[in-house]
């Protein structure tokens, strides 16, 4: 065991490590070593003769699955089934679906845009508004998330709530579960919700698996929800050895249902729960964990932890106070160019923001400075329309009854097909499914036949080659046999980018196939739906522009926490909840315990957004931080290199540049442009260049020469 060292523990993780038998509660705070811990105590446990076998290690993310199974690799070269509730789940499915009628082992799982579509054609046919699908959607989540009964919970619901739609919203819920059951179809929720089914209804299958892992380890234990909780008491049934680790400082996940009361639960439900504190920090700086556990303090519901640091102090924090959100953006943007000078990486900068609604101008900023960035907590790679596409190809390919999938394909490439043709086809195949119906002989005679029979041909090829061609030969042989690569042809920057995102794909199947020896396309469609946007935050050469939601386990020197103001950070929302604010401050203090090195605190006097400009009051925290002087921004002596119009004081002044809409400009590296707006602080100027288009930039400080005509 090379890379097995306990002496590397401190005593506060040895103790816990060495509690082997029974239940244990870790209580570990932020930068507290604790995937240490836990791989550590895989090590122990396995040099102490348990077979690797008989481990079961749950994550909450494949980035903390990969890390942790790279360091067991390291440490005692052994296999163990470390993986998250939902890639658990699905395993278990697989092998054990057969059980419930009607469900087969190469299931499909639906995202969640496919299940809003199915939920508003759903409302359609109920000649409901578009509107209520949120509605609907709560209670969706409601019934999941607790593995409830569908017909219990509304008839429960009905008893203190008079409301006729409730009617609707149940006959809704329960065509939407009719639906998926057809298509031999789960929403990630069923994962959990039908493997919790199987031990329940099948005791042979859990006893299978409880019988198995003798020793059970979960991470981020406060992000369980009550069914990932019921399954960890089942799977823990036989030898009752379970090892969780969890801050309810950090739970900031209830908005889908994750429950830090499940720490509590776990003492009354199981007997002699022996618990451990963990508050040392191994990342930050003094400085920065200040500020963490003044912010924390506040919160009452809370088993009381205060992180220190054998760490330096540290720098103190910049708080930024802008005019409005482009004054904020152009101050991260020339704070990280002025940074990389002193050698540092572009990944050693995160910018963090409460909402998504946040990032353009922060975008703009960046790009005005030629900043490389990536966003996260936005637009995913797997939600690309030409890359749904060709997931929705496979997977036809691997279930038959998904229907959902092949409605998204059999008009693209353009066939003719429209919503009349899909009606009458649905028709015409009557009980049997559509795709077994285009398959058929009967097919042959339908006036459709003539659009989809090319379709059908390049299908019935493919599928017999399923089994005997390589993965990615396949995968390629469905891209170019259904003209997917011809639809996007031309020569225009998007389509450009479509065929390049499709040549992504394919290299991320052969990548696949690499590190997953004979993976099937089954294997690769659930990994894929099972990626989150945060498994590729902080690659290297770029800023991460991400939410806070989507950082949570991820460190970063330096922190940028933009859009702190009342209603954004904390949102409006929770000024009248003491529940929903104690978690918006949990999110202030997983944003502050992201950073390593430094933070920067930035808020603005006014903001755009949702439609109109409004004055913006500085958010709570901020003095809950105990570092603000309300009447007058601090100006940190790190700060030197921008010029005092950076920092206004509450009475505001417009800068005079010397330029004027319509002035011809040129600047060192974009070249000759016109001035199209300025801000009303003056500060700004949109500038459209020749050869660059529109970029935003500083007045005060760009290097801009006027051309005179």
């Amino acid at each position: 065991m090379s890379g097995y060292d306990l002496q590397s523990l401190n005593e506060e993780q040895k103790q816990a490590l060495l509690e082997t038998e029974g239940v244990v509660l870790v209580t570990a705070g932020a930068g507290s070593g604790k995937t240490r811990l836990l791989t550590h105590r895989i090590c122990y446990l396995i040099e102490h003769g348990v077979s690797p076998y008989n481990i079961l290690a749950i994550t909450f993310t494949n980035k903390a699955t990969n890390e942790m199974k790279t360091r067991i690799a390291e440490m005692c070269d052994c296999n163990v089934w470390i993986s998250t509730f939902h890639s658990m789940c699905v395993r278990i499915l697989r092998e054990n679906i057969n059980y419930m009628e009607g469900y087969t082992q190469n299931f499909t799982i639906i995202d969640e845009n496919d299940k809003d579509k199915i939920i508003k054609d759903l409302l359609k046919k109920h000649q409901c508004e578009d509107d209520e699908k949120s509605k609907v959607s709560t209670h969706l989540d409601n019934i999941k998330n607790k593995g409830l009964d569908i017909d219990e919970y509304f008839s429960a619901l009905s008893e203190f709530n008079h409301n006729k739609d409730l009617k609707i919203y149940e006959a809704i819920c329960n065509e939407y579960e009719a639906y998926l059951h057809k298509n031999n179809a789960l929403d990630f929720d069923d994962l959990l919700n039908k493997t919790l089914f199987l031990f329940r209804n099948f005791k042979d299958v859990l006893f299978k698996y409880s019988d198995r892992f003798q020793y059970i380890l979960v991470d981020e234990f406060q992000d369980t929800n009550l069914v990932q909780y019921k399954l960890i008491k089942l799977l823990c049934s036989v030898h009752k050895n379970l090892f969780v680790v969890g801050d309810e400082d950090q739970c900031i996940y209830s908005w889908r249902g994750a429950n830090y009361h499940n720490i509590a639960s776990l003492k009354d439900d199981f007997e002699d729960v022996k618990v451990f504190k963990l508050e040392r920090n191994y990342r930050s700086t003094k400085s920065i964990l200040n500020l963490a556990n003044n912010v924390i303090s506040n919160n009452k519901e809370r088993i009381k932890k205060n992180l220190w640091t054998d760490k330096d102090l540290g720098e103190g924090p910049v708080v930024f106070t802008a005019f409005d959100e482009r004054g904020e953006a152009m101050f991260v943007a020339k704070t990280i160019e002025d940074m990389m000078c002193e050698g540092y990486s572009y990944n050693d900068f995160a910018v963090l923001m409460r909402v998504n609604a946040l990032s353009r101008t922060i975008e703009e900023g960046f790009l005005s400075y030629q900043i490389p960035y990536k966003v996260y907590g936005g637009f995913k790679f797997y939600e690309r329309a030409e890359i749904k596409v060709i997931l929705a190809y496979l997977s036809v390919f691997v279930n038959p009854n998904d229907e959902i999938s092949l409605l998204k394909i059999i008009n693209f490439p353009k066939r003719g097909i429209g919503e009349v043709a899909i009606s009458s086809l649905q028709t015409e195949a009557g009980d049997d499914t559509l795709l077994n119906y285009l398959l058929s002989e009967r097919f042959s005679t339908s006036k459709y036949f003539s659009k989809l029979g090319h379709f059908v041909e390049i299908f019935k090829t493919l599928k017999s080659q399923l089994d005997t061609l390589p993965l990615y030969e396949f995968v390629e042989k469905v891209v170019k046999g259904f003209g997917i690569d011809v639809a996007y042809a031309g020569k225009d920057d998007e389509s450009i980018d479509k065929l390049g995102n499709i040549d992504s794909l394919l290299a991320g199947v052969q990548e696949f196939c690499n590190d997953n020896e004979d993976a099937t396309l089954s294997d690769f469609l659930a990994n894929i739906m099972l990626k989150s946007d945060s498994d590729n935050i902080q690659e290297n050469g770029y800023v991460s522009l991400a939410t806070i939601h989507s950082v949570k386990g991820l460190e970063f020197k330096f922190v940028f926490v933009v859009g702190l103001e009342e209603g954004i950070f904390p949102l409006a929302r929770a000024t009248f909840s003491s529940s929903e604010m104690e978690e918006e401050r949990r999110l202030m203090y997983v944003a502050i315990t992201r950073a390593e090195d430094k933070i920067f605190l930035c808020h603005a006097q006014k903001r755009y957004m949702y439609g109109k400009s409004n004055y913006q009051a500085e958010s709570r925290f901020l003095k809950e931080l105990g570092i603000v002087d309300k009447k007058k921004p601090k100006v940190f002596s790190s700060l030197n290199s921008f010029k005092d119009d950076f920092f206004r004081e509450e009475k505001e002044e417009v800068f005079d540049s010397g330029f004027a809409v319509g002035d011809k400009v040129e600047h060192m590296r974009f070249g000759c442009g016109v001035i199209v707006n300025i801000s009303d602080d003056g500060l700004v100027g949109d500038i459209e260049f020749e050869d660059f288009g529109k970029k935003s930039l500083m007045l005060n400080i760009a290097s801009l020469v006027k051309v005179e005509e």
